[in-house]
């Protein structure tokens, strides 16, 4: 029986993907450096800590710390208050909550971004934990955030969770930690990429997976 649900939030929860690919793209020309939108695109899902030597695999320590907190600068200061929650995000967690599972967040944001979208979303009082890049060596595709997850929901096993996220980073951090995912298209990745990295079903977002959730692995 599946007791806990961790939730990626950009791009499964909140539509943000595009706008950090704007700040991100911005950040890189800023410094001189000229990446693509689709490139920058494929790597969203990571943390700066990744994303940056996926990108510019030559760049120093300083320049992707330089990057990282430029990127942070432009996305907060530009972009954050046009992040939305997906249509019936707080419906599904929610759901979740009510249905007697335990709710973490798990993003590989910053604490202040997660806090923000708690209270967009108005869900604070439907989570049992979140955990973030603070509380993480590294930043999903590793699998630290999924496992300070679990850490807070002890002693319950990797067998009895479900990770929801709607990149292959999200996917491959969760088998890492031996826990399984079920991907949401909202992220804008193509189905082969999520079934390749091992997600056991997909859902269009999260209103569609709320819509068919007894019949989803949630419930199985």
């Amino acid at each position: 029986m599946i007791k806990a649900l961790f939730f990626d939030v950009d791009g499964t929860l909140v539509d943000s993907n595009e706008q950090h690919v704007t700040a991100w793209h911005d950040a890189f020309a800023e410094h001189g450096f000229h990446v693509e939108r689709d490139e920058i695109r494929g790597q969203i899902g990571k943390g700066a800590d990744m994303l940056v030597p996926a990108l510019l695999p030559d760049a120093s320590d300083d320049v992707r710390e330089a990057l990282s907190a430029r990127q942070g600068e432009l996305f907060k200061g530009k972009h954050l208050d046009t992040v939305k929650p997906f249509p019936q995000a707080a419906a599904l967690v929610r759901h979740v909550h009510d249905s007697g599972r335990r709710v973490v967040l798990a993003s590989s944001a910053d604490a202040k971004e997660v806090e923000q979208y708690i209270a967009r979303l108005g869900i604070k009082d439907a989570l049992d934990a979140m955990t973030t890049i603070d509380d993480a060596e590294s930043s999903k595709p590793a699998g630290d955030i999924f496992a300070a997850a679990l850490a807070k929901v002890a002693p319950l096993n990797p067998d009895e969770v479900i990770v929801i996220g709607d990149t292959p980073y999200d996917v491959e951090a969760a088998k890492k930690c031996g826990i399984r995912t079920v991907a949401v298209r909202s992220g804008g990745f193509a189905d082969d990429v999520l079934r390749g990295s091992g997600a056991i079903a997909l859902y269009d977002d999260v209103a569609d997976l709320l819509a068919h959730f007894d019949e989803s692995p949630i419930c199985q």
